[in-house]
């Protein structure tokens, strides 16, 4: 009996500590609601901390060079004792010219953020006879920088923004390398007294055929290469000196070309036309027939025949035009039974390039009897 009450009492007491323990563990309630985070108001963003930079305004910051020997020597340029007439400021992310010292001949300027050439930078820099402004920003050039600097041999300025040629260049340059600009113009006169300027690079600008009147280049008698490609000429360019050498004129539109074009030219003998609009119809009969011609390539154009070309040819290219066929009589510039016991009267020709055409080997028999100096035919 007295088991049987422990048993009861035992199990009173357990259902009473699982009715008391849930509510010492329930979590207390808050008083009050917690504070809402307030949502932002639509249209508006949070600006980034560090904002992406935005040219031209920001650029990477100029890079300084060590202390040098010569006091004169501007903190963003490096003057080396073994080149103490070097001035070399290259890849230094400098946006203005510093100050020339006068002890300078040649100016290393290119690869940087530099606008503007003015002649404050120049004021004591009358020995200069280089400079390179190649891939910078430049827009425009001062005329009274080329006064300051009078005896300048040699400008390089490819790759920048000038629209026109600068004006005043010095009657000493030699060499002009405007390639890779945005061209438009070239002002009369702006190559007056130039007659020792050898080099005149044109290439990849905006010219156009009414930019080349006959008078262009009427005063560069001393000009060998002449560059003028990747431009928008339609026509062959007027006024082109007799005495060039190296005439490019690729990637163009040109269509045709006058029958007597290179009649008066003395040295020519580099010729490039690849990347044109020439067909046989733009193409006169014997308009290549130019003695001093050693290398001409006529490649990616619309040509349906082999044109006739000099004996002293040594290079022709003729790849991806639409030939069909090759005649050894019809290319040959002499008669094919001329005695070949005289060098001189054996064509010259040593490389010839046809690939691209309409055409499959063989080679004619009559082009290998013609062109017996051949070393290299690329079908």
């Amino acid at each position: 009996m007295k088991a049987g009450w422990g048993l009861i009492s035992a199990l009173a007491l357990f259902l009473l500590m699982g009715a008391v323990l849930p509510q010492r563990l329930r979590t207390k309630k808050p008083t009050k609601r917690p504070a809402t985070t307030k949502k932002p108001s639509v249209g508006k963003s949070a600006a980034p901390a560090h904002p992406e930079p935005q040219e031209p305004t920001d650029f990477p910051p100029p890079i300084l060079g060590p202390p040098s020997m010569f006091p004169d020597c501007p903190r963003e340029c490096l003057c080396s004792p073994s080149y103490p007439n070097s001035l070399n400021c290259e890849n230094r992310n400098i946006r203005v010219i510093p100050a020339i010292p006068f002890r300078a001949h040649y100016l290393y300027l290119q690869n940087n953020y530099i606008s503007e050439v003015t002649a404050e930078s120049f004021l004591n820099a009358t020995e200069v006879r280089w400079i390179n402004l190649a891939n910078n920003r430049i827009h425009r050039i001062d005329k009274q920088v080329f006064e300051k600097i009078p005896g300048l041999l040699y400008l390089y300025a490819q790759g920048n923004q000038l629209k026109e040629i600068p004006a005043g260049l010095p009657a000493t340059l030699e060499q002009l390398r405007l390639s890779k600009n945005r061209i438009s113009k070239i002002p009369a006169g702006v190559f007056n007294k130039m007659g020792n300027l050898t080099l005149l690079d044109l290439y990849n600008n905006q010219l156009s055929d009414s930019d080349l009147t006959a008078n262009t280049f009427k005063d560069l008698t001393g000009l060998i290469q002449l560059n003028l490609a990747r431009n928008i000429l339609s026509k062959m360019p007027a006024g082109v000196p007799s005495g060039v050498i190296q005439l490019f004129l690729d990637r163009n539109s040109i269509d045709g070309i006058p029958k007597d074009y290179f009649n008066d030219f003395t040295h020519l003998s580099f010729v490039r036309l690849n990347r044109n609009q020439l067909s046989d119809k733009g193409v006169p009969k014997a308009v290549f027939n130019v003695s001093t011609l050693l290398d001409l390539q006529l490649a990616h154009n619309q040509l349906s025949s082999v044109p006739l070309f000099n004996s002293h040819l040594e290079h022709l290219h003729l790849n991806h035009n639409s030939i069909e066929s090759i005649n050894g009589t019809l290319m040959c510039p002499i008669a094919l039974g001329v005695a070949y016991n005289d060098d001189n009267l054996v064509p010259r020709l040593r490389y010839l390039r046809l690939d691209g055409n309409h055409l499959s080997p063989p080679i004619p028999l009559d082009v290998i009897m013609c062109f017996r100096h051949l070393r290299s035919i690329v079908l």
